[in-house]
């Protein structure tokens, strides 16, 4: 049997090449580098799984959004469609009422204009006779007031 070992040998034995020493840490920064990847990975997984459920929540809600939005829709056609219904009528009725005023001017307004001027002929006729009459009678006569106004 071999007697103990000499401490040169157990030094030899715990001493690691420059070699092995490279590789040691290259094993070292391997392990992190999948550490992290792995972890990383975990990460995208459970983003990857809530972005799923919210599409999935979003295509549930899409359809009953889209039938209120067809009904929407429809229900502002029909709207649109007695609008322009109301539209035509009250044009049928501005020109009805236009060929009535034509009418009433021509019945109403030649015999009026006639009568505004008999009238206005009246006066001017009555207005000089009784003008001839007091120059007649020799009464002075006062300058009627241009203003309307009465006394202050």
């Amino acid at each position: 049997m071999p007697g103990p070992v000499p401490a040169s040998r157990e030094r030899k034995a715990l001493m690691l090449t420059g070699g092995q020493l490279a590789g040691l840490i290259v094993a070292v920064f391997w392990a992190v580098l999948v550490s992290f990847v792995a972890l990383t990975l975990l990460k995208l997984s459970k983003l990857l799984g809530e972005a799923s459920e919210l599409v999935r929540d979003i295509g549930e809600q899409a359809g009953p959004l889209m039938e209120d939005m067809t009904r929407t829709v429809k229900r502002a056609n029909e709207q649109l469609g007695r609008t322009d219904v109301i539209t035509r009528q009250v044009a049928g009725v501005t020109q009805n009422v236009s060929a009535v005023t034509t009418v009433m001017t021509s019945v109403v307004g030649g015999p009026l204009v006639k009568a505004a001027a008999f009238s206005y002929g009246v006066r001017k006729a009555l207005g000089h006779r009784d003008a001839e009459e007091r120059a007649a009678s020799g009464r002075p006569e006062l300058p009627a007031r241009s203003s309307g106004r009465g006394r202050r």
